[in-house]
């Protein structure tokens, strides 16, 4: 097999790696060819593979990449849609099969190189080959680098970006208001966006300091945020119980108790979707989040409650900064987490909380 001069060692070796999938599958035979110039359109590709699939022969025409979300895949396309025509090699015409080859490759590009009939293979060993009389699909775990890259969108003060373009999606925003209402630094958003974009989940419009977003997909960016809950370290919480007190009055007492005490708290799980948008007959806990500090603690003391580990009808989880009371919103005198927070939460809780979260999601949230 010949290697192309124009393909680094990563992507050689990513090749490979194809070639060594290929081979792996019944009653195929595959082969490195050096790159082809094709002259309708200039291009040269980054390799070609010789496939055959029983009786069928086909060309591979690689184009490598080393990570492509969403907007990588669309830029990839037209190089990849030229040579997508049959041509002949030697005496035997095979189809030539577009494939994009690269170290990680998001779910969201995927999904879109599928629905464009257009091959890719990850070094996770996913594998998608359409062709005419043949169809392979090798649906394998993202690689670590997708993982991470999504996983770290997810943490610290870049879900406070996040929240506020979830809160905020029908608004045209600036990186300096966008940044003023998640209550982090311009820098710190402007990762986020770039990010976002690359993701395809955001639109933008004008230029320069006047440059402006506005969140496209907001609910594949919730979705995707849904799909890291499980992975994100449940925040501590304690247990109490505040004797012989029906739900509903406890949660009238735990905020004015909280504000009686000037301290930052917020209510969620099913005491907040309840008030948002009823779903359950009678909800047996109240759960909220406040700041550590004497004067929470000066608020426990004067509920009267007591530490326990079960028959708890009060959960207080600890907040680790003012940005986790973001959008939170004043009904009836009452403090609740933003609609959004409340929805991650209940897709944490036991029981009928996911049917509630749900219910939340359709009702209130409307994405």
């Amino acid at each position: 097999m010949s290697s192309a001069p124009n393909v680094n060692i990563a992507e050689r070796s990513l090749i490979k790696l194809l070639v060594e999938t290929l081979l792996g599958l019944p009653d195929v035979l595959a082969e490195l060819d050096m790159p082809k110039f094709d002259t309708h359109s200039g291009n040269r590709f980054d390799n070609q593979i010789n496939l055959q699939i029983g009786s069928k022969s086909y060309s591979l025409i690689i184009e490598a990449k080393k990570t492509v979300f969403p907007r990588d895949a669309h830029q990839a396309l037209w190089q990849l849609r030229e040579p997508g025509r049959s041509q002949h090699t030697g005496q035997t015409e095979a189809e030539m099969i577009p494939l994009l080859v690269a170290e990680s490759i998001s779910p969201g590009a995927k999904d879109l190189l599928r629905e464009e009939r257009v091959g890719y293979f990850d070094s996770g060993g996913s594998l998608f080959l359409p062709a005419h009389g043949t169809y392979i699909f090798i649906d394998k775990p993202a690689p670590k680098s997708i993982t991470n890259a999504i996983r770290s969108l997810f943490s610290g003060r870049r879900v406070q970006v996040l929240h506020a373009m979830l809160a905020h999606h029908q608004e045209w925003l600036s990186i300096k208001k966008l940044a003023e209402l998640a209550m982090v630094s311009p820098a710190t958003t402007s990762q986020v966006m770039t990010e976002l974009e690359r993701f395809e989940w955001i639109t933008s419009r004008g230029q320069g300091p006047k440059k402006e977003r506005q969140l496209s997909e907001p609910a594949k960016l919730l979705d995707s945020w849904v799909g890291q809950v499980a992975k994100i370290p449940t925040p501590k919480s304690r247990r109490f119980y505040v004797p012989v007190m029906k739900t509903e009055d406890l949660v009238e007492l735990v905020a004015k108790t909280f504000d009686d005490h000037e301290v930052e708290y917020a209510i969620s799980y099913e005491a907040a979707a309840q008030r948002y948008t009823p779903f359950l007959s009678s909800v047996s806990q109240v759960r909220c989040r406040s700041l550590v500090s004497h004067a929470s603690e000066s608020v426990i003391s004067a509920l009267g409650a007591r530490i326990v580990n079960e028959g708890a009808n009060l959960q207080i989880t600890e907040a680790e900064s003012l940005g986790d009371f973001l959008f939170r919103e004043r009904i009836a005198g009452i403090w609740l987490d933003s609609p959004i927070q409340v929805y991650i939460d209940l897709l944490r809780g036991e029981g009928r909380a996911k049917d509630m979260a749900e219910h939340l999601r359709k009702e209130r949230i409307g994405f």
